[in-house]
């Protein structure tokens, strides 16, 4: 069931009110913790609540404008490179159990309808899922940046399809939220050792957190 107020400040009868959906559309991407990851908005207010609402409450037609603003970011992170080769969007991938529990891949819709906005705008996009977990992982939740880095260390693969026909095109990381970065830096090097570059990295919305300087491998 699709919600009736709006996902993101309650107003009634209406799943995005016009002042949350003009937030959103109007939210300047920027810099995160990693530098070459982008976010195109605080994870705060009306955004938080709204990303809440497509990942845990199945509100899935949020998909397209919280896509947008991810496409945004996508933009804001490769800058003068975002016409210079075909786009391949990457989404971070979902365990599978966390999929079958919400019944959908959030990040991965996400993904999907960001191809679809930059498509629009004229760029050679596209969504695949190239990645994988190759090793169970601690729950996130109440660890600090370093802990999250080691539990992630070589956590992720690459699909063995990735190695071929991708040559061509510029990988963008992509993800709903940003927190200490480590997720992002630990997919930029699964990506790199299967010879796949990514040194952009695109999200919905980031917290509040402050560049440390890292870039990804290779």
């Amino acid at each position: 069931m699709l919600p009736v107020d709006c996902a993101g400040c309650g107003a009634e009868r209406t799943q995005l009110c016009p002042a949350c959906r003009h937030a959103l559309a109007t939210a300047r991407p920027g810099p995160t913790v990693l530098p070459w990851a982008h976010a195109a908005a605080p994870y705060a207010g009306p955004v938080r609540q709204l990303l809440l609402a497509h990942k845990e409450r199945g509100a899935l037609r949020l998909a397209g404008p919280l896509g947008e603003a991810l496409g945004r970011a996508v933009r804001s992170a490769l800058g003068a490179r975002a016409g210079a080769a075909p786009l391949l969007l990457v989404p971070m991938p979902s365990a599978r159990a966390a999929v079958r529990a919400r019944g959908h891949d959030p990040t991965l819709r996400l993904a999907g309808a960001a191809a679809r906005s930059l498509r629009r705008a004229g760029l050679d996009a596209r969504a695949t899922p190239l990645l994988r977990h190759a090793r169970p992982v601690a729950d996130q939740a109440g660890l600090t940046a370093a802990e999250r880095r080691r539990n992630l260390r070589g956590a992720l693969t690459v699909l063995p399809r990735a190695r071929h026909g991708l040559a061509d095109r510029q990988p963008v990381l992509v993800d709903d939220l940003v927190t200490t970065g480590a997720s992002l830096a630990e997919a930029a090097r699964a990506l790199a050792a299967a010879g796949l570059t990514a040194r952009a990295a695109a999200t919905v919305a980031a917290t509040e957190v402050h560049p440390t300087g890292v870039r990804p491998e290779g």
